[in-house]
């Protein structure tokens, strides 16, 4: 069975549930997969208790963040032990940000955690040749952290917007989301989008799990699979949860 700690936000967490539905779709409800979804919204966010293992970080901010760093790592441990005592195989974590706590985690819970940057970076090998530019749209901490670039800079180029267009319009949109406001944030996100493009972008790593909602607002589950440029974690983090899964 297979343990979703969501809640970060609520809408990814759903996001993934209906991927892994649509993907592994039954002619009748036995078929289905089974999963527990644990929707824990309570954690403190993500972004704002990043700073502690980075660097350039003020020595005056490095004893609040710490403790910020801790609290966060202490809440996902507790998520995780709710779906360990469900009976689920192994975790996956729909929110790219939390996986900054992945190698924490991964040494206090007796339970396989998928990591969902490394999944995106096996399954880019398959798609780009080694070398070239892939873009990434994510929170300001997945940039600051380098949970992708641990993967990606041993053969790619890995580029992100530039200052001004991640404040104006990557973070807008994320925020949007989050409120349901997915329309607005669908377009608010495409200047952003061009950037990458214009910096020629093979692929473009939709790396905070409510960008998808955001660019994929209104289209069909077909052009979502099918996308030439887009890489979706959830989706492929949908992928990586069913070889993995085991009634």
């Amino acid at each position: 069975m297979i343990g979703i700690l969501g809640g970060m936000g609520t809408q990814a967490g759903l996001d993934f549930c209906n991927k892994l539905a649509i993907l592994y779709r039954g002619k009748i409800d036995q078929e289905y997969p089974l999963f527990v979804l644990y929707n824990k919204s309570n954690i403190p966010g993500r972004p704002e208790s990043i700073g502690v293992q980075t660097k350039n970080i003020a020595n005056i901010n490095l004893k609040k963040n710490k403790k910020k760093y801790f609290l966060v790592l202490k809440s996902l441990l507790k998520g995780c032990q709710v779906l360990k005592k469900s009976g689920c195989k192994f975790v996956v974590i729909p929110c790219n940000t939390a996986h900054y706590w992945y190698e924490d985690l991964n040494k206090k819970i007796s339970l396989p955690i998928i990591n969902m940057p490394k999944e995106v970076f096996i399954h880019t090998q398959k798609k780009c040749k080694r070398g070239c530019s892939i873009g990434l749209l994510a929170t300001e901490g997945t940039i600051k952290t380098g949970i992708y670039n641990n993967f990606f800079d041993k053969k790619y180029n890995l580029i992100s917007p530039n200052l001004v267009i991640q404040k104006n319009y990557v973070n807008k949109a994320i925020k949007l989301v989050k409120m349901g406001k997915v329309k607005e944030a669908s377009k608010i996100i495409k200047p952003a989008i061009n950037y990458l493009i214009k910096k020629r972008c093979k692929k473009i790593i939709l790396g905070c799990t409510e960008l998808p909602i955001a660019i994929f607002a209104f289209k069909s589950f077909k052009k979502i699979k099918t996308s030439k440029i887009f890489l979706d974690p959830n989706l492929i983090l949908a992928n990586s949860a069913m070889k993995k899964y085991d009634r």
